[in-house]
């Protein structure tokens, strides 16, 4: 069974950083593409950053230049390593695999 599990969220002031992670189980992640979405109150669910297989990344354009995607392969895990963050970075935050696999995800919270 494929299990997808997010860590790294929580709370931070404007212009900190936090790195999230998805630690993959049931399925080695080196032939998804991986993605991170968010979801704020109110709001549907948007793409944030993908990654390939083959390593090629795509990120949202409001966070292009502040949030860097990655994986390793080797630890079947893909982080998002964010800075810069603004209160409107405010969601929780979904790691999928491919086109079926989500996580629960994981809440951060950028506030003074």
């Amino acid at each position: 069974q494929v299990q997808l599990v997010e860590s790294g969220g929580g709370l931070v002031q404007p212009g900190g950083s936090l790195r999230l992670s998805c630690a993959a189980s049931g399925r080695k992640i080196g032939i998804y593409t991986m993605g991170w979405y968010r979801q704020a109150p109110g709001k549907q669910r948007e793409l944030v950053a993908t990654i390939t297989s083959g390593g090629r990344t795509d990120y949202a354009d409001s966070v292009k230049g502040r949030f860097t995607i990655s994986r390793d392969n080797a630890k079947n895990t893909a982080l998002l390593q964010m800075k810069s963050l603004k209160p409107e970075d405010t969601a929780v935050y979904y790691c999928k695999m491919g086109l079926s696999y989500w996580g629960n995800g994981t809440l951060v919270t950028v506030s003074s």
